[in-house]
């Protein structure tokens, strides 16, 4: 419900407050006083588009806030869905900047409108004439009829199967047209791994063909030179080797006659031998050094086929091909599960439809229990309002598919005068007829449906006083259950009241402000008494407005 709603700096309002009562509230005052900028204001909370021409003073910005008790909305999930701090009072607030900005928040939590609008819809109903009502709505139509047939826990049990149907619907699917397009993608994964097992890639390979693919292509030069060395170092008149071993014998004659000899005699006949290792592996690397062209040929084919699959799948290496040829194998080898699991969601499928297809019937059968009783007091209730002639016809027709509500499809038909063809209510124009066939309705389904704080404005308009009077009742009797808040001209309606502002405009020297107070008893007499007659009133009319205020007590 809503507790209390502060308005600043808005059209004709720089600052007023309301605080709204448990059951119903009446908000009365002289036409153009500003009962509809309040609606406006309200609109602002409840998500409406903002615009600077509001704003009383341009150079300040416009603040409207209000407080609700939201404990019994069952609102926990939303707030954490939203990421925001949920309290049991819940305090929504949106600002208007004069350069055009517009914020909302949630305690104290920026959202944005669409999240603004879901709160505030669960939290208000506002029924205006000529808007577009829920009643118009089928699904609020369906929503009525589940509820007065005791359909919740049926409801909630359908519907709970019917997500996880749904899902494995959308699995299924999926599942289909992979298994569809599983030809098309083993030919192609088949391709290229018949591609792959026919290169039969080695592990390692790529760098070890590099390395023969260099040797080979330097063989000429390696054996030209290593012969050349081999030669130069012993196999010529004049070799290093030769003449070293000439030193490596002179000097061991002399080594014992002086000490430090003998040590460089040993050290120079290591380097003379090393050095005819070093000779003798140039030979013997020269002699099995040979030129082959058809090797080379053949190398740089193996590697043109390595280079052309990396630059194909886009890698660096043949460890990541070898990597992405396992790959295509584990792929081909999970197509082959498909078929199994297809089959076995297709069984749970056809479990699962027999089970929802079973309690839409259970719930079919239920409402079409409680529609001829809901009617006969829909029109029982409009005849009490002047609408002996109305018609009603609630619809429940069977869908082939299954939906989120069951297998049926209700829709209200209605007729306000006698000889009237049937109509959609959404194609019924009278406002004021479908403003009491909306109270109607509601009243009957306050008690077995969570209804918002209902917000009526002048739903009473151009109805006699018998029926503004009975109309009251209703709103009164609604309210029992309910928050109710009617704006209306209705002196009848307004007697009911169990708070009763007045909006009302006072002049200043600059300019003219809306303002409103919460009457007392007395104050109730007199602005009824005006309601009822003129400004200022009659005496019979305060008579009148005495009685009116007494027997709403007598009937409280």
């Amino acid at each position: 419900m809503i507790k209390n709603i502060q308005i600043k700096n808005y059209a004709i309002i720089d600052e007023l407050e309301i605080n709204f009562s448990k059951g119903l509230t009446i908000i009365t005052g002289e036409t153009g006083a500003g009962k509809s900028i309040l609606l406006g204001a309200l609109g602002l909370i409840m998500g409406k588009r903002a615009d600077t021409k509001v704003l009383y003073e341009t150079d300040k910005k416009c603040i409207i806030e209000a407080h609700f008790e939201v404990t019994k909305y069952g609102l926990h999930r939303f707030f954490e869905d939203n990421d925001i701090d949920y309290e049991d009072e819940c305090v929504v607030r949106r600002e208007l900047t004069p350069s055009g900005k517009s914020r909302a928040f949630v305690n104290d939590t920026p959202v944005n409108l669409g999240v603004l609008r879901q709160l505030t819809g669960a939290l208000i109903d506002l029924h205006q004439q000529f808007d577009t009502l829920d009643i118009h709505n089928v699904s609020f139509q369906l929503r009525m009829v589940d509820a007065l047939a005791g359909n919740r826990d049926l409801l909630e049990k359908y519907q709970g199967l019917y997500r996880k149907y749904v899902k494995n619907k959308k699995s299924l699917a999926v599942l289909i047209e992979q298994n569809d397009n599983a030809g098309k993608e083993m030919d192609f994964l088949n391709f290229q791994l018949e591609e792959f097992n026919e290169a039969g890639l080695i592990n390692g390979e790529q760098e070890s063909q590099e390395d023969e693919l260099k040797r080979l292509s330097s063989a000429e030069d390696i054996k030209r030179i290593l012969s050349e060395a081999y030669r130069f170092l012993c196999d010529s008149e004049q070799s290093v080797v030769g003449q070293l071993d000439t030193v490596v014998i002179s000097v061991a004659g002399l080594k014992d006659v002086h000490p430090d000899l003998e040590r460089l005699h040993t050290r120079f006949e290591g380097i003379a031998l090393e050095l005819q290792d070093v000779a003798t592996e140039f030979e013997q690397i020269a002699d099995g050094t040979e030129y082959d062209g058809e090797r080379i040929i053949e190398i740089q084919q193996r590697l043109d086929l390595i280079y052309r699959l990396q630059n194909k799948h886009r890698v660096a290496s043949l460890a990541e091909l070898l990597e992405i040829q396992e790959g295509l194998s584990s792929q081909l080898l999970a197509f082959g599960d498909l078929t199994e699991e297809i089959e076995k969601l297709e069984a749970s499928l056809e479990k699962q439809s027999k089970q929802l297809f079973k309690l839409a019937a259970d719930l079919s059968k239920r409402r079409k229990s409680v529609i001829p009783g809901f009617t006969k007091k829909v029109l029982d209730l409009l005849k009490m309002l002047s609408m002996e002639h109305s018609q009603l016809k609630i619809e429940i027709n069977p869908l082939k598919e299954l939906t989120m509500t069951g297998t049926d499809e209700v829709e209200y038909l209605f007729a306000a005068n006698k000889g009237s063809r049937l109509q959609a209510i959404k194609d019924v124009a009278s406002g004021g007829e479908i403003s009491r066939l909306t109270l109607v309705t509601k009243s009957l389904v306050a008690n077995a449906i969570p209804l918002p704080t209902l917000i009526f404005d002048e739903i009473d308009s151009g109805v006699s006083g018998d029926v503004a009077l009975k109309m009251g009742t209703i709103l009164r009797n609604l309210s029992n259950e309910h928050q109710v808040v009617s704006i209306t001209h209705s002196p009848q309606v307004a007697s009911k009241a169990d708070a009763h502002y007045f909006v009302y405009k006072n002049h200043t020297a600059e300019r003219t402000l809306t303002r409103v107070k919460c009457l007392t008893q007395e104050e109730r007499v007199r602005s009824i008494a005006v309601m009822l007659s003129s400004n200022p009133p009659s005496e019979s009319a305060m008579d009148n407005a005495r009685e009116l205020l007494k027997m709403a007590e007598a009937s409280a």
